[in-house]
């Protein structure tokens, strides 16, 4: 055990004879975990960018809400009877009147011909 364990601490394994079989481990190892940590930091930017995202639909949604209340105050009667009034016209007292269009029957080849 105590000669394991100074065999370690020494790197005697990295220098034996077959060695190159635990090189071949270390790099894949170190390989490995480059590939991690690529994979990490990948994963993160898109997280981020998800909560960038998010905070700019937040935004553009409250920005919507504002715009459309502005939008029905304007069609409101009474804010477009105040500006009709800086140009000199008054809302009707009288209510419309719906007009009615009859269609014409349309007169046949023999209809005619006997008029």
């Amino acid at each position: 055990m105590k000669k394991g364990v100074y065999g370690i601490l020494k790197a005697r394994f990295l220098l034996d004879e077959d060695a190159i079989k635990n090189w071949r481990f270390i790099v894949f190892i170190i390989l490995l975990a480059i590939v991690m940590i690529a994979n990490t930091q990948s994963y993160e930017q898109k997280v981020f960018r998800i909560a960038e995202l998010t905070n700019e639909v937040k935004e553009l949604r409250s920005e919507f809400v504002d715009r459309r209340s502005e939008l029905m105050k304007l069609k409101m009667e009474s804010t477009v009877a105040q500006k009709m009034e800086a140009r000199q016209l008054k809302p009707s007292t009288v209510p419309p009147v719906k007009i009615k269009v009859k269609k014409e029957e349309e007169k046949g080849f023999f209809n005619k011909l006997w008029q």
